[in-house]
């Protein structure tokens, strides 16, 4: 037998069930302590974590900027819960749903100095399992509960500075309106995220530019036909140039939301709906403007043996993330469509405060 062989999980592994584990309402194990996500938190477990000792509640520094809360360390604030908070108090802090109503939570004790890592890695694990990133923390006993997910700190950490690994899956021939030449490829990270997909028309010259667009999956506009955004109207019109010129690869991203999730992005057209823009929605939810990985579009251009592209996007960001990874994009080719009066304010927002070239 290989030394080497081992059926435990490998890092990435356990960080998926760590994510797994924090959307069922499981409290996982980061290095020394016990870290829950809020949203999925129950009153009997909050009890059990509050047995433990003193309660430490994480928050990004986005969302503790929108509760007026004093950030130590940067990128989060780690806020002392008080003895007497319950499961409310902690989920009115993680979700800004009735901020407007209620905007006054406080007074928030921030706490500072020590080791803010541990915050970061909880954080870092909600924010990757499509939930609110927002987490609570407490010191773990020793010995540790059985059962529980245990991850290191620096393993939650790093997992975003590494770039995805994909294996191909299976690929077979779909006939499409735009083109009946099309055929659609399915990609599988080796972390067990979610799968990608590419759809590619007709049978270019791997040797030659590709016509391509990296399109992050919407359910409301692609599926549903929401007039809030151009993202229906781009997919529809990517297809069809491809078609046209008989050739072309759309990579279709499984990053909903700009990277949140269906849930949190439903958060933010909720927010939106109180007069926010949805670059400040995503803010008050504790997300950055943008939390797509374009990376993950470089790596699959590779897998399909491309390497030079004429990309169809408006987002300056896209052409810069790919020729940083090896991508080279030899023409911008703008895509201008969808635009009414439902989206023209999310149009503006994206020009003024994404870059996007409208």
């Amino acid at each position: 037998m290989n030394g080497d062989f081992t059926l435990g999980p490998s890092p990435a592994e356990r960080l998926n069930r760590a994510r797994a584990d924090m959307r069922m309402g499981l409290p996982v194990l980061i290095s020394d302590h016990l870290v829950a996500a809020v949203e999925t938190l129950s009153p009997e477990r909050l009890a059990a974590l509050r047995a433990l000792g003193p309660l430490t509640l994480c928050l990004t520094a986005r969302r503790a900027g929108t509760l007026k809360a004093r950030v130590y360390d940067a990128d989060v604030a780690r806020i002392r819960m008080p003895d007497d908070a319950d499961l409310l108090w902690l989920r009115a802090l993680a979700d800004p749903a009735d901020d407007l109503r209620v905007p006054m939570k406080g007074p928030l004790e921030a706490l500072r100095g020590g080791d803010a890592d541990l915050a970061r890695a909880g954080i870092r694990l909600a924010k990757s399992a499509q939930l609110l990133p927002a987490a609570l923390m407490v010191a773990a006993p020793d010995p540790a509960p059985d059962g529980l997910t245990r991850v290191a700190a620096r393993e939650a950490l790093e997992a975003a500075d590494i770039p995805q690994a994909f294996t191909p899956v299976s690929a077979a021939r779909v006939p499409m309106r735009a083109a009946e030449a099309g055929r659609l490829h399915i990609f599988r990270p080796d972390d067990g995220a979610e799968e990608h997909y590419a759809i590619e028309i007709g049978q270019r010259d791997r040797s030659k530019p590709v016509l391509a667009r990296l399109h992050s999956a919407c359910f409301t506009g692609d599926v549903l036909g929401s007039l809030k955004c151009d993202c229906g109207p781009q997919l529809d019109a990517a297809l069809t140039l491809m078609g046209h010129e008989g050739a072309g690869i759309l990579l279709y991203l499984n990053q909903e939301g700009r990277g949140i999730g269906l849930a949190n992005k439903m958060r933010a057209y909720s927010l939106q709906d109180q007069g926010f823009d949805t670059v400040e929605a995503n803010h008050r939810l504790g997300f950055e403007d943008d939390e797509r990985d374009f990376r993950i579009g470089a790596a699959l251009l590779r897998k399909l043996g491309f390497s030079r592209v004429r990309l169809l996007t408006n987002n300056p960001a896209k052409v810069a993330m790919l020729e940083a990874n090896g991508i080279a994009v030899t023409e911008r080719v703008p895509l201008k469509v969808g635009m009414s009066r439902h989206n023209e304010a999310y149009l503006a927002t994206k020009a003024a405060k994404s870059g996007h070239i409208l």
